[in-house]
């Protein structure tokens, strides 16, 4: 039987869904592994979108409940940073799994993260690591993609929103900027490494 990953998502301008594209294309160069990618609903109405130049929600990427997350075998969650937290969309939707941590549904799941910031110190690394809280009361095995995508982590040759948390990107203070080459790769390499990890965990 196939292992299952999801990839759930929220994103404002179009970047952390880009990113999840590129994670997808990894995790299913692994043998055995299903990908599944999804959007968080919005909480903006369309309105305030439209003033904030949001890009429209990706239609090939279907909107997932909360009670979804439980058929998956492994979750990459990716979400724009919002002053160092986790974007509210997104928290409203952890908000919503009670039901799921009540009867621990996803206890033993590995998950990871991948996000996007406006600026270089618009904290990538707090993002990641208070995203954990949300796993840890689920139960959940964090897996950080580390330094596994090799040299090219080390470089300072430019600017990348590269992190051993898990990928980055940064889309600049009015969301100009597109994720780069260097980015968009350590995405693809950790949907291809989470993807190795949640298939060796279903198999124990």
């Amino acid at each position: 039987m196939a292992t299952k990953i999801y990839i759930v998502y929220y994103s404002t301008w179009g970047h952390v869904a880009t990113l999840a594209e590129e994670m997808k294309k990894g995790a299913e160069s692994v043998p055995g592994v299903e990908v599944t990618v999804w959007r968080v609903p919005g909480t903006l109405p369309e309105d305030v979108l439209g003033k904030m130049h949001a890009a429209p929600g990706r239609e090939d990427h279907p909107v997932i409940t909360a009670k979804q997350l439980a058929e998956a075998d492994g979750i990459l969650f990716g979400f724009p940073t919002r002053f160092g937290m986790m974007a509210a969309q997104m928290k409203a939707f952890f908000d919503s799994t009670g039901g799921l941590w009540q009867e621990q549904s996803l206890a033993g799941k590995p998950a990871g993260v991948f996000f996007a910031t406006g600026t270089q110190g618009g904290g990538q690394e707090t993002t990641a690591l208070t995203a954990v809280t949300q796993l840890t009361h689920h139960g959940m095995l964090f897996v950080p993609v580390g330094y596994t995508h090799g040299a090219g982590m080390f470089g300072m040759d430019e600017v990348k929103g590269d992190s051993p948390y898990g990928a980055g990107t940064f889309a600049g203070a009015d969301g100009s900027r597109v994720p780069s080459d260097a980015e968009l790769a350590l995405a693809g390499h950790q949907g291809k490494y989470f993807a190795g990890v949640a298939k060796k965990l279903k198999a124990v």
